[in-house]
């Protein structure tokens, strides 16, 4: 699972009402995209969708977290933790490779004069 699975159980947890294309924006994917996560959440029981009773529109759907769901959130957000820890860890030391760089080849350079018009 990826980067997006976690982001669309976050979003569907907090807004269960949202619709496909309302999930796409907020996710800020295609509704094709959308749709392909959705149903692959459904299809591994993380997600349950459940018609709305009494909407004029019976294609409405809210869509539920499993207990599974849940769990799985759970340990995506343990992993997206640890996999940020590690890039900010190399960008540290990477930023503190290049400052080094940066003094160790300190040398005087002339700057471009500067005409102020009169």
């Amino acid at each position: 699972m990826d980067e997006n699975y976690l982001k669309t159980l976050r979003v569907l947890e907090e807004t269960p009402s949202l619709s496909q294309r309302m999930l796409a924006e907020r996710l800020k994917l295609s509704l094709g995209k959308a749709n392909y996560l959705l149903n692959a959440l459904i299809n591994q029981g993380l997600v349950k969708a459940v018609h709305f009773k009494n909407s004029a529109n019976k294609r409405s759907y809210r869509y539920h977290l499993t207990p599974e769901g849940m769990q799985r959130k759970l340990e995506l957000t343990y992993q997206f933790i640890q996999l940020k820890s590690r890039e900010y860890e190399h960008l540290q030391q990477e930023i503190e490779t290049l400052k080094l760089e940066i003094e160790g080849s300190r040398q005087p350079v002339a700057l471009p004069q500067r005409r102020i018009p009169v």
